[in-house]
């Protein structure tokens, strides 16, 4: 099948650039003497994970236990990157210890007496990071006190095993400019070295530090205490990280969508909208090959595409979408494409 013949919208990813960017990114990472565990958010298959772990990777991170349950099953080490509070998830991921390699993270005693009875009862002893707070406030413990009294709580539980610490700055994955972003990381990573180092002086196994991300990762890098990246974007890449600069990867996915309207002058229609693309940017997408070209949203289905010259009806137009990750969510299906041939086509 050719891309030419795909039913519009449809999310494609051309492999070469893709392998490319998996490729040099592990490349680089490996040089530094650290590991790579990419997040697998960012494209939610089991394909694409693969290839990353045949390229080097230990394995991949997962924020939602549906992620971490497709990943465990095709045979690959997971980091479940997000705490959970209640049993019945606990229960579960315990479940999956029993059948690969699983690590947890939590930021409250609460998540850690679940985690140990879960753990207990399945007959597994869980591998436990350490959630660090390093300034966004949305999950992790203060780099304090309150960190060093959880990290022992971990230690003291007989079903779970300490096993590092995970420290992710949200914000600092999208400062503007590589020299904002590089003060950014470095500052609030300090933090949990601050951390690391209180725990490695108390003869806690605090060597691990996980963090990172796509917007980072050659900052991070730098940083002795970090040991794994969690880069995760950078296979497929969108929008987003194009406009903060210094993110040397190919746009290798993209929405295909159809001209189904050329009715009035410097416009047209195209039949991906609301529905194709996630819409939690500032930005839409942006349109590939289409010289000085500005979309805007007409709908669920619609987009309108401004250029000096348009496609024509009937024509496809692909879209560098604005955020890889929820626009991911959006399709079950995943073409990809060697040249203007489908070979694979990947589903959820």
């Amino acid at each position: 099948m050719r891309k030419s013949d795909l039913p519009t919208p449809a999310l494609v990813v051309d492999l070469d650039l893709m392998e490319a960017n998996v490729a040099a990114m592990q490349t680089v990472v490996a040089s530094a003497g650290k590991q790579l565990r990419p997040h697998a958010k960012a494209h939610k298959r089991a394909a694409i994970a693969r290839r990353q772990v045949e390229a080097g990777a230990v394995g991949v991170c997962c924020a939602t236990l549906g992620e971490m349950e497709t990943m465990v099953r095709a045979g690959i080490s997971v980091l479940l990157t997000t705490p959970v509070a209640a049993a019945v998830k606990t229960d579960r991921i315990a479940a999956l210890a029993a059948l690969g390699d699983v690590t947890v993270v939590v930021d409250h005693p609460f998540q850690v007496a679940l985690y140990a009875d879960s753990a207990a009862r399945a007959g597994v002893v869980l591998n436990t990071l350490v959630d660090l707070d390093i300034g966004d406030h949305r999950t992790g413990v203060p780099c304090d006190g309150r960190a060093v009294s959880l990290a022992l709580a971990v230690e003291a539980a007989p079903a779970l095993r300490f096993g590092g610490l995970q420290a992710y700055s949200v914000s600092g994955s999208h400062t503007l400019g590589h020299a904002e972003r590089r003060a950014h990381s470095t500052a609030a990573l300090a933090l949990a070295a601050q951390v690391q180092h209180e725990l490695l002086a108390r003869g806690l196994n605090a060597t691990r530090l996980t963090g990172g991300s796509t917007g980072t990762w050659d900052i991070d890098i730098e940083i002795p205490q970090v040991t794994e990246m969690q880069a995760g974007s950078y296979p497929l890449m969108d929008v987003a990280y194009s406009k903060i600069g210094g993110v040397p990867f190919a746009v290798a996915m993209a929405v295909l969508a159809t001209v189904i309207s050329a009715s009035h002058p410097g416009c047209v229609t195209v039949d991906a909208g609301f529905k194709a693309f996630a819409t939690d940017r500032p930005f839409g997408p942006a349109a590939i090959g289409v010289e000085a070209a500005q979309w805007q949203w007409a709908g669920d289905e619609h987009g309108f595409l401004f250029a000096p010259e348009l496609p024509k009806i009937g024509e496809q137009v692909a879209f560098a979408v604005p955020h890889c990750d929820p626009t991911v969510n959006l399709h079950e299906k995943m073409y990809a494409c060697r040249g203007e041939f489908v070979a694979e086509v990947w589903t959820r």
